[in-house]
């Protein structure tokens, strides 16, 4: 439940979010969940939390951060760790946890209402604090992925679910068309 005149932040977990989305088979448009929101209430910040590889000469997160960062989100990011596994896989590591949850208790003196994009359990403690200081506390996650992408301390601590497949129409990308082929174009042109 939303109220018009109350104060709103939104913390998106990016990695969590991106893979709650990725197992309902849909893609967030983020200008439209910015919209959602202000619509919603007060909108105060709209932080977006991501690790990057600061290695690679191209990140295919980079667009997207870039683009955040020029359209409203404050963007909190730390170059990701690489590490091999014991099978010998390459991994990345880039837990955003600890900022969010800072970021989240200098606000909240200022704020009524924080919308959490993320279903990591971990976050469980800092919920608890949100509520002890006044703010109510939704979280944004998927119980109908296989497996559910929301930790189950997480769901019952927060104020209000809401799940990220029922917000599919407000804020998901319309699925793109598929390019036709350069043959196809040519002959269409004549």
């Amino acid at each position: 439940m939303f109220y018009k005149d109350e104060r709103l932040a939104l913390f998106i977990d990016g990695s969590n979010l991106y893979a709650a989305a990725k197992a309902l088979g849909f893609d967030i448009d983020y200008k439209l969940l910015r919209q959602e929101f202000m619509r919603r209430g007060k909108l105060l910040r709209a932080f977006y939390y991501t690790a990057l590889l600061e290695n690679d000469d191209y990140s295919p997160i980079r667009p997207l951060v870039d683009w955040l960062h020029y359209n409203g989100f404050s963007m909190v990011t730390k170059p990701a760790k690489e590490y091999t596994d014991s099978q010998g896989r390459r991994k990345v590591k880039g837990n955003m946890d600890i900022e969010l949850t800072v970021n989240a208790m200098e606000l909240a003196p200022r704020v009524d209402h924080i919308v959490l994009f993320s279903g990591d359990g971990d976050f469980k403690p800092l919920v608890e604090s949100l509520q002890r200081q006044g703010v109510r506390v939704s979280v944004v996650s998927t119980i109908r992925s296989q497996p559910p992408m929301i930790a189950d301390e997480l769901r019952r601590q927060a104020d209000n679910f809401i799940e990220l497949d029922e917000l599919r129409e407000v804020i998901g990308r319309p699925p793109r068309e598929p390019r036709p082929e350069r043959e196809e174009i040519e002959v269409q042109a004549k």
